[in-house]
C-alpha cells in the first residue's frame, strides 16, 4: 500500500506559452522589469483586469517568477479575484488579445469589459 500526498499549487495564476512569449517580447522592448496584474472596480458587472508594466512589485504584491526573463506581480487586492486564472495570448484575426480564463467568474458584461465572481 502506498500513500500519495496532495500538494496544492501555490501559484495564483498561470500563463500559457503564448502569453509568456508575448510578455517577454513586450518587456524586451521596454525598460520595465515586470508585468503587474491588478483589478479595479469597473463596468456594469463589477471588476476589470488591469495589466501594467512596472520597474518593481509593490510591497504587498504576490510575486511569481515565471522564468528568468519574466516576473509577474499580482496586487494583494486582486489575488482572491484571479486565483487559479490562466492568462493566454491569442490572435483574433490580425489582433493579439490577452484572454483571462478565470474559473471564479460568475458573470461578465456583454462587451467583456468587466466581470464578477461567485
Amino acid at each position: 500500500m502506498s500513500v500519495e500526498t496532495f500538494v496544492p499549487s501555490t501559484s495564483v495564476i498561470t500563463l500559457t506559452d503564448a502569453a509568456v512569449k508575448h510578455f517577454e517580447k513586450k518587456l524586451n522592448a521596454r525598460q520595465d522589469k515586470i508585468v503587474r496584474l491588478s483589478t479595479k472596480v469597473s463596468g456594469c458587472t463589477g471588476y476589470a483586469y488591469v495589466l501594467d508594466f512596472a520597474d518593481s512589485a509593490k510591497p504587498d504584491d504576490e510575486v511569481l517568477t515565471i522564468n528568468p526573463n519574466l516576473t509577474v506581480a499580482i496586487s494583494k487586492d486582486a489575488v482572491p479575484l484571479v486565483k487559479n486564472t490562466e492568462i493566454d495570448y491569442v490572435m483574433e484575426g490580425v489582433n493579439g488579445v490577452i484572454k483571462y480564463n478565470n474559473p471564479n467568474v460568475a458573470d461578465e458584461c456583454g462587451c467583456g469589459e468587466s466581470f464578477n465572481i461567485s
